[in-house]
């Protein structure tokens, strides 16, 4: 479950010269997260010490990491302490707020909510997965049901907001969001997750920052929650019938441990294998070149269909399943940008325009047209869980020439800019 600690971008002009800051913290921490984000939003150099626990507890007064040292020799402990004087470091960022004392203590007020209300509940789900303690029947329905009540008071919090405090990220979404990280990753899984739709627009908002990726980088949500070991033997258990015949043997007699699995094979991406296997005469990367360069949309779109191969490509028109939750317009345009970012993993076979259609005062609408390498959906749908939230009608590919009127539909949703359907585009 380890997350490396990625090097911070250079900025001769706002970093510091002088020594740099260390910070002493478990490989991985989530609480060392918060700290490293803020010094990525305000171009400090940080070094990131190898842990030695027994430094730490010369270091800490608590004894108990993460702590800063700071180029003066001095030492901060506790990461909230740290994460806001970090934050502090530079007031032009607005780390802590648009520079008012009351928007101050509104990100002090949800930083606090983050520690009394999440880590807890959050830790005590996650920690028996990752190894950390053992598992309990009893804690992890109570933390289920205790981090569910937290999320609920930030759904309501987020459902006319893109941010926390004000209209950027401040202090107060990166301490949230870096406690929820590994939950998100590891145990939420979507049906966890489906009463708390404004929460999972802001978390992925978050950790899509490049600030965010350059200190956890590329965040998968959870698809399937992960069991901790207890779990696992306990459901097991309830299969076998004979638990207790089980355990009796197991007193008599040592069974040899299991040999290790052996390492999984590399497995090259379908599409990989696609392109060695039955190479196909269109060039994404020209295409995408000329989309952007061509010198009118009529000019692109000639070319498009000039070298477009329906036997190895195909055109595909999606449509969001719950249009009808679309309220405000910012937070849809934020779930298209969150769509599109989740599916990077296959950009170099993969081109979409998606839109927002209608008015918050009629209807909001997500549409869009992709060209996907090969015959299916199916490798977007494994790339961006989302996808499967959308239905995915077959335009043109094999065996299905693109008509005239797809074609002009294609060209309308890739070269419009105000209107389609007969509904403003946002």
């Amino acid at each position: 479950f380890a997350v490396a600690f990625i090097s911070f971008l250079q900025d001769t002009k706002h970093r510091n010269a002088t020594m740099p800051y260390t910070l002493h913290a478990p490989a991985a921490a989530f609480r060392a997260f918060k700290i490293l984000i803020a010094a990525e939003y305000n171009s400090i150099d940080i070094e990131i010490a190898d842990f030695d626990a027994a430094k730490v507890k010369t270091l800490s007064p608590s004894g108990k990491a993460p702590i800063l040292e700071t180029p003066s020799g001095t030492v901060l402990f506790e990461s909230n302490a740290i994460a806001r004087y970090v934050a502090k470091l530079r007031r032009d960022t607005h780390l802590m707020g648009n520079g008012s004392v009351y928007e101050e203590a509104t990100v002090d007020s949800w930083v606090d909510f983050c520690a009394n209300q999440i880590e807890l509940p959050a830790t005590v789900w996650f920690y028996p997965v990752a190894g950390y303690m053992p598992y309990k029947a009893e804690a992890y329905e109570k933390a289920k049901t205790d981090l569910a009540s937290a999320l609920e008071v930030l759904n309501a919090h987020l459902v006319d907001k893109t941010y926390l405090v004000g209209d950027a990220i401040t202090l107060a979404d990166i301490v949230v969001a870096s406690a929820l990280l590994y939950p998100m990753k590891l145990v939420c899984d979507k049906a966890y997750l489906k009463p708390f739709g404004n929460v999972v627009r802001w978390f992925q908002t978050c950790v899509n920052q490049p600030a965010f990726k350059a200190v956890v980088g590329e965040v998968t949500m959870c698809k399937k929650e992960l069991l901790a070991p207890g779990q696992e033997a306990k459901k097991e258990a309830k299969k076998g019938g004979n638990a207790k015949k089980s355990e009796g043997k197991k007193k008599d007699k040592k069974e040899a441990a299991p040999a290790p699995p052996p390492a999984p094979k590399k497995v090259e991406h379908p599409y990989k294998v696609m392109d060695k296997e039955s190479p196909s005469a269109f060039n994404m990367d020209a295409w995408k070149k000329t989309y952007s360069n061509a010198k009118s949309y009529d000019e692109a779109m000639e070319k498009f269909w000039s070298t477009f191969d329906p036997e190895g490509w195909s055109l595909w028109f999606q449509v969001y399943n719950y249009n009808e939750e679309n309220k405000r317009t910012f937070m849809t345009s934020n779930a298209v940008g969150g769509f599109q970012q989740r599916t990077d993993e296959i950009r170099r076979w993969a081109f979409g325009v998606m839109d927002v259609l209608g008015t918050e005062e009629t209807l909001l609408e997500i549409k869009g047209i992709w060209l996907l390498r090969g015959d299916t959906v199916d490798h977007m749908i494994n790339a961006n869980d989302d996808a499967n939230w959308y239905t995915w009608t077959k335009l043109s590919g094999k065996g299905l020439a693109p008509t005239d009127e797809v074609k002009a539909q294609v060209k309308g949703y890739w070269t419009e800019e105000n209107e389609l359907e007969g509904k403003p585009i946002q």
